[in-house]
């Protein structure tokens, strides 16, 4: 039997890599993703190869570019959150994982495929409806839901039986599950179960505390081509360029930082803390560069669809009709969203300094306070409101309202 697993090298996953080896008597391959988490991916291939996996059967991709460009990217297009609030950054990345499983399975004749995530969790949801919808027929093992290791000791042992490493680092191991990639890290478990402590200030990795940010606003030229950011203070840039550069700013800024409590889709509430900075800069300034841009029924209508679509994300049905049916409305709609943002950071905040483009639909002569010259006629706006006012004042004739 030959399985694709999602490895990342650490305890978990090799220990998951030895147990499919001895349960299945499998032939695993090994799937590591680079998503700009900012660890090396490399050392999963000597542990790897020390777990027994042949070098032709050990995957080990940059796929930062792809993540922001087709995930990412036409994410934000959608101005996409969750709850109002979470920016959905573990939740992207799992249709990417899902999708890359599916196609080395493929390539290499595989059987199933297998994954890391728990059995409390939302991502082994993402996972397995991303695989399905791309592989229908495809078998999955999740280790979680069958074996009996059900504490840290237990998986310990395991490894000390099995001959797997384990890296005795030196200092004191983080309390926190963690997980990270190019738009955002998270933070869940020890301190944070109770949601009324407060994150400790060392837990953050990304940012400076807003207290601590420089007494100095800094200012960014964002450059929009059909709703995506293609250029920062001038200078092209990939999407993934532009995410890590704004990841880096917005960092030193205080910018990005959020504490929830969400809900999951397995049927839980769990808080998590997040560090999006790249994210929340990008947020900001697409709304800024619609509100210019969009025609007013248009922004309306996407405002509504968003929190559909951000169900979807969450949810883990990102290959389903629903979400690309979303997508290409989405997507028809930032045709005309292009031109310039001036984004202002300042300890923790993201202000608007400025917006234009060629395409605006903001018209001063209209808009002005000043004599428009004929451009408005004000006296069309009471023909206006008695139209819209003609149900309201029959309903309260009707009940007897004086």
């Amino acid at each position: 039997m030959k399985v694709v697993l999602a490895y990342s090298g650490g305890l978990d996953t090799s220990i998951i890599l030895r147990w499919l080896q001895d349960t299945y008597d499998a032939e695993v391959i090994t799937f590591t993703a680079d998503l700009g988490q900012g660890e090396e991916v490399e050392p999963a291939r000597a542990k790897a190869l020390q777990m027994g996996v042949p070098e032709s059967d050990i995957h080990i991709e940059d796929v930062r570019e792809e993540f922001v460009r087709d995930f990412v990217y036409p994410m934000f297009r959608a101005n996409t959150i969750y709850e109002g609030e979470y920016l959905l950054g573990t939740s992207i990345a799992r249709p990417l994982i899902a999708k890359r499983l599916v196609e080395i399975a493929e390539e290499h004749g595989a059987d199933a495929i297998s994954h890391g995530a728990t059995g409390k969790g939302n991502d082994q949801v993402r996972f397995e409806l991303g695989a399905y919808a791309l592989a229908p027929d495809i078998k999955i093992i999740a280790p979680w839901r069958e074996w009996d290791l059900g504490s840290r000791e237990s998986l310990m042992n395991y490894a000390t039986e099995h001959n797997i490493p384990i890296e005795m680092k030196r200092g004191k191991k983080s309390p926190f599950s963690m997980d990270a990639n190019l738009l955002h890290i998270s933070f869940e478990g020890g301190p944070l179960e109770d949601p009324f402590t407060e994150p400790p200030s060392e837990m953050w990795r990304w940012s400076v505390s807003p207290e601590m940010a420089p007494d100095e606003a800094t200012y960014l030229d964002l450059t929009y081509d059909k709703g995506d950011i293609v250029a920062i203070d001038g200078t092209p840039m990939s999407p993934a360029e532009v995410l890590t550069e704004l990841n880096r700013v917005g960092g030193a800024n205080g910018v990005g930082r959020l504490d929830i409590v969400e809900n999951r889709f397995v049927g839980m509430k769990s808080r998590g803390a997040y560090e999006t900075p790249g994210g929340t800069i990008m947020l900001r300034g697409h709304r800024a560069i619609e509100s210019i841009t969009l025609d007013r029924e248009v922004a309306h209508l996407k405002d509504s669809l968003m929190p559909k679509y951000a169900e979807l994300i969450y949810n883990g049905f990102w290959w389903s009709p629903e979400r690309e049916m979303l997508q290409v409305a989405i997507d028809h709609s930032q045709q005309y969203v292009n031109g310039d943002v001036r984004v202002r950071l300042y300890k923790g905040n993201v202000d608007i300094a400025g917006r234009r483009s060629d395409d605006s639909l903001f018209d001063e002569k209209i808009a002005t306070f000043e004599d428009d010259d004929g451009a408005y006629n004000q006296a069309d706006a009471e023909g206006f409101i008695k139209l819209n006012a003609l149900r309201l004042r029959n309903l309260a004739r009707k009940r007897g309202r004086s």
